[in-house]
């Protein structure tokens, strides 16, 4: 039997009214009165700006925990059971900066929540407005993919920018370690002298050092806890830097010799990518400069020419 209008469009509206309403009680959930609030501010005139700031605060974070825990349960039926596909896709989110341990988990769960909401949100204007037909069903099935592979496309949007935000700001840290390193610190203590320099133009590396320096401290081997951040970032150069202090440690080489190479190295990297990106600036140009300004040279140009022929061909006829 093939669902009609009739009978699908009352389900999805009664469907749709009980999600709102259940939200609105889960939103208004615990919240104080208002005159509870502003008896409170009156009593407390100092305190009452920061008390405001801790209940938005407090609101905040139990909003997101109720939607971490919605898109956990959600996210479970269908995460991956292979071992190998679910490491690849928990790197994955490492790389793009979620580090919770139930970050596959919602990831997957937000994935399942989009595409309910494609699905919901389509049909009933497709249907409303074609009727059921198989245009109809192909543009819903759209939708809900759109909505399904759209966290994987935020998720690499991420990861992008993180790795180009270490890749510019690697060589400035290792120029600041290797100027530690020279005047008498260890490799931990000039790690700790980036994270606080840095914090401001590399937030993002000195975030990834901060976290290395912390397992350090809780008794992790330097090794494996520069291979983790290599893994973490998953930048190629970061790799490439905690082989080659592996390796100096490893055979008693100087650390500061070793990472004054990678420096150069990576530097004159990122040059030749800036080199790249000036020389494919000439073509990107030209598409605006066809869309937008030729149009309009074209027109100051021919325009008062093409007036005055116009005007010459109307006398003569």
């Amino acid at each position: 039997m093939i669902p009609t209008a009739e009978t699908v469009v009352p389900l999805i509206v009664f469907a749709s009214i009980t999600l709102g309403v259940w939200a609105l009680l889960s939103a208004f959930e615990g919240r104080p009165s208002a005159g509870d609030e502003r008896l409170r501010r009156i009593m407390n005139p100092v305190n009452g700006r920061q008390a405001s700031q801790e209940s938005i605060a407090k609101k905040q974070e139990r909003f997101h925990k109720q939607v971490t825990r919605a898109a956990d349960k959600l996210g479970r039926s269908l995460r991956p059971s292979d071992a190998e596909e679910l490491g690849k896709v928990r790197v994955k989110l490492l790389n793009a900066g979620f580090r919770h341990e139930q970050s596959v988990a919602v990831f997957y769960g937000v994935k399942l929540i989009l595409l309910l909401i494609g699905l919901a949100v389509a049909f009933p204007i497709l249907l409303l407005k074609s009727g059921m037909s198989n245009n109809t069903i192909t543009m819903t099935i759209l939708g809900g993919a759109v909505g399904f592979y759209l966290p994987g496309i935020i998720v690499d949007s991420c990861r992008k920018r993180r790795f180009e935000a270490i890749f510019l700001g690697l060589p400035d840290a290792l120029d600041l370690m290797v100027v530690c390193i020279e005047a008498g610190l260890g490799l931990d203590a000039a790690m700790r002298r980036v994270t606080t320099e840095l914090a401001t133009s590399c937030p993002i590396l000195c975030e990834e050092f901060a976290i290395a320096n912390f397992q350090l401290q809780m008794g992790r081997t330097r090794r494996d806890v520069l291979r983790d951040l290599g893994v973490r970032t998953g930048v190629d150069d970061v790799r490439s830097l905690a082989a080659v202090i592996i390796q100096a440690e490893k055979f008693g080489a100087s650390i500061g010799s070793a990472l004054r190479v990678q420096s150069d190295a990576m530097r004159l990297k990122r040059r030749h990518l800036a080199e790249e990106r000036a020389a494919k600036t000439a073509v990107k140009i030209m598409i605006p400069l066809v869309l937008f300004i030729f149009p309009g040279v074209f027109v100051v140009l021919v325009g008062p020419a093409g007036i005055q022929i116009a005007k010459t061909l109307m006398k003569k006829g």
